[in-house]
């Protein structure tokens, strides 16, 4: 029922979703950029569900309060307490570890403002635990989202990194202004 409500939504709203999760692929870190608008939650959710992938995601404690935290969880949320280390790469990477599958999504952004210094934990959660990161992505301009490829992580974050933001290069914002990806 969900398939064919999330599909339902996405045509009804114009957008495509493309190149998905690879058939095999049973563990990744997915990275979602960019991430300026409350709708790429909405979107992203209804994309994963389409396609028949369940993920995981992390998002703010502060969104868990009465009506939204029930749902929330339903849809698949790990909230985190951003004011103090709660060590989440490690959870996470015991929760990919002790996992058949687990997909695990990630915003490097961190925020909806711009941000080009991306967070790291992404990138030490996909070494630590062996997996690949899932480059995913919604472009605006095209209406259109998906994996944009699987990127397995070399440990030369510098290098890898770079490579990870030029794939946003041309990727369209839903508020180009607050999407920075640095140099």
């Amino acid at each position: 029922m969900k398939k064919l409500l999330a599909r339902f939504c996405l045509r009804l709203f114009g957008w495509h979703i493309h190149n998905v999760i690879p058939v095999g692929t049973k563990k990744a870190v997915i990275i979602a950029a960019p991430h300026t608008s409350n709708w790429d939650f909405f979107i992203g959710r209804f994309a994963y569900w389409a396609v028949g992938v369940d993920i995981q995601f992390l998002i703010k404690k502060e969104a868990f309060k009465f009506p939204y935290a029930g749902l929330l969880k339903m849809a698949g949320g790990i909230p985190v307490d951003r004011s103090k280390n709660n060590k989440m790469v490690e959870q996470i990477t015991e929760m990919l570890n002790q996992s058949e599958t687990f997909f695990i999504m990630i915003t490097p952004e961190g925020t909806r403002k711009p941000n080009p210094h991306w967070k790291k934990g992404f990138y030490h959660i996909a070494m630590a635990a062996g997996v690949p990161i899932a480059i995913g992505y919604l472009d605006y301009a095209k209406k259109e989202g998906g994996i944009g490829k699987m990127f397995y992580p070399t440990g030369d974050y510098d290098k890898d990194i770079k490579e990870i933001k030029d794939f946003y290069r041309d990727k369209t914002a839903r508020h180009p202004e607050r999407f920075a990806l640095g140099d």
